[in-house]
């Protein structure tokens, strides 16, 4: 074992940061799955969000069964913003990034925020087991609607829809589950379909 801790130092910290989270041995960082605006990096890793932080590790997809839905209300956004919830035969799939766990819960008084409070008192932290690109399944940390602030009719923004679509074509998400996003989007908010087709 020794000998191949040395073959991971001489290859750099990033190698031994995954075998070591092979091992589930790795504090102080946190596997997070993001499904909605911030699997766009440059988003997520803005200023007044992480502030550079997030690491990709690659992408991922829901094991049960999940859909994307437009659910909650967001005065940051100004429309509906994203939430998965429970639906037979569907898939999610996302961004998974390592973020150090200061920067998943809690409060920041640097100018930086948490996930937390990116996602604000209307979601809560939960685990959801996904499937990485290369066929390994992780449990990752997300961030759901909380069941009391999911509302009906709510309207999202092509603005908005287009960091997912960024975001997840930057990282190589088959085309399929893009447009996939893009019709809920559509079906969500008819008015914004022929901009959320052109993203």
């Amino acid at each position: 074992m020794m000998r191949q801790v040395g073959r991971w130092l001489r290859k750099g910290r990033a190698e031994l940061r995954q075998f070591c989270r092979a091992r589930g041995n790795v504090s102080g960082m946190a596997l997070v799955f993001q499904y909605g605006s911030n699997c766009f990096v440059d988003r997520i890793n803005g200023p007044s969000r992480l502030d550079g932080v997030a690491r990709v590790v690659g992408t991922a997809h829901t094991i049960e069964d999940y859909s994307l839905v437009f659910d909650v209300w967001s005065d940051g956004n100004r429309c509906a913003t994203s939430d998965i919830m429970r639906a037979a035969g569907k898939k999610v799939w996302g961004v998974v990034y390592d973020i150090p766990d200061d920067f998943v819960r809690g409060r920041r008084n640097d100018g930086r925020k948490t996930l937390e409070q990116i996602e604000g008192r209307r979601y809560c932290e939960t685990t959801v087991r996904v499937r990485l690109a290369n066929g390994e399944k992780r449990d990752a940390t997300t961030f759901v609607v909380r069941t009391e602030s999911r509302e009906d009719g709510l309207r999202t923004s092509a603005e908005y829809v287009s960091y997912i679509v960024r975001g997840l074509r930057e990282q190589g998400v088959c085309d399929d589950y893009i447009r996939e996003v893009k019709r809920i989007a559509t079906e969500n908010n008819p008015t914004i379909g022929q901009a959320v087709e052109a993203l």
